[in-house]
């Protein structure tokens, strides 16, 4: 028998909220390897108990021909466009879905002007959380193009944030600032905060010497450093998409900032932990890896 949407609606309405998983967006690219992008945001929203959304905006592979080289592809920003259409329209504030969306995660956009659309449509949306994940470079990008990006990305996405996750070189972008140890690590989420109003997850990780990869959260009034003893000395692939994904899932359930940022630090960890191996140069964080 073929449902309508009328036959739809009246389901939602008989399903209690109480019942029903909440719900996030991921406006990502895809990464073939299956280690980053909204393949790790997804599953990461997965394993934390939430019903994860993905809309592409681009299609990253490494070329194993070309010292595993990022290869960038964008979708057309009209395709884009549909894919926030048809999401807020099935999970919005007007949907009468039992659990609403009000949760999405920015990843990598990777264009101006599928800046431009994403920041449209966040604008309309009114999202009561908005996680950027400030992906200010991708090696598969002409260098001017990826400077005009970046300046976008500061310019029209990071205003509407809510909680920022910048890496080492991310962090420095966005502060201006030199980072080199956990002090000056600790003035770059200040500074962060002090520019966008969000909510700051600062990460060392790896970058900085010491037995221990640390993060610094800020939030214009509690400053808390979360460590945890390094796994190895080289970055993994999907950690930082994972922890602002983990971030995601948990605000989107309804914890604190503070919260959601301790727990996805024991996330990553664990994932870290438990990585992935391949073929390729790299490991791959594993989502699974809490269990």
């Amino acid at each position: 028998m073929t449902s309508t949407a009328s036959d739809s609606a009246a389901l939602a309405a008989t399903v209690p909220a109480g019942d029903a998983p909440a719900v996030a967006l991921t406006i990502a690219g895809s990464e073939a390897t299956g280690g980053a992008g909204a393949q790790a945001d997804l599953k990461t929203f997965q394993e934390l108990g939430v019903f994860g959304i993905a809309n592409l905006t681009c299609i990253v592979s490494f070329d194993p021909k070309d010292n595993w080289n990022h290869r960038f592809v964008p979708v057309d920003p009209e395709v884009i466009a549909h894919q926030l259409e048809a999401t807020t329209a099935a999970y919005g504030a007007a949907s009468g879905a039992p659990s609403v969306l009000d949760t999405v995660k920015i990843g990598m956009l990777g264009s101006p002007a599928t800046i431009s659309t994403v920041a449209t449509t966040l604008a309309a949306s009114a999202f009561k959380n908005v996680v950027l994940d400030p992906v200010l470079i991708c090696k598969g990008q002409e260098p001017g193009h990826a400077l005009d990006t970046d300046q976008a990305l500061k310019g029209q996405i990071l205003p509407l944030a809510t909680f920022v996750t910048p890496n080492h070189f991310e962090a420095e972008s966005l502060s201006g600032l030199e980072i080199t140890d956990l002090e000056s690590l600790k003035a770059a989420a200040v500074r962060i905060h002090e520019l966008s109003g969000a909510a700051v997850l600062a990460k060392g990780g790896v970058r900085l010497a010491g037995p221990d990869a640390v993060d610094v959260y800020y939030d214009g009034e509690t400053l808390e450093v979360l460590s945890a003893p390094k796994v190895g000395d080289v970055a993994v692939s999907g950690a930082g998409c994972s922890l602002a994904a983990a971030v995601t899932a948990e605000l989107a359930k309804g914890s604190t900032p503070l919260e959601a940022a301790r727990t996805a630090k024991e996330f990553v960890t664990a994932g870290i932990r438990n990585r992935v191996a391949s073929g390729a140069p790299f490991d791959a964080l594993w989502q699974g890896g809490p269990r």
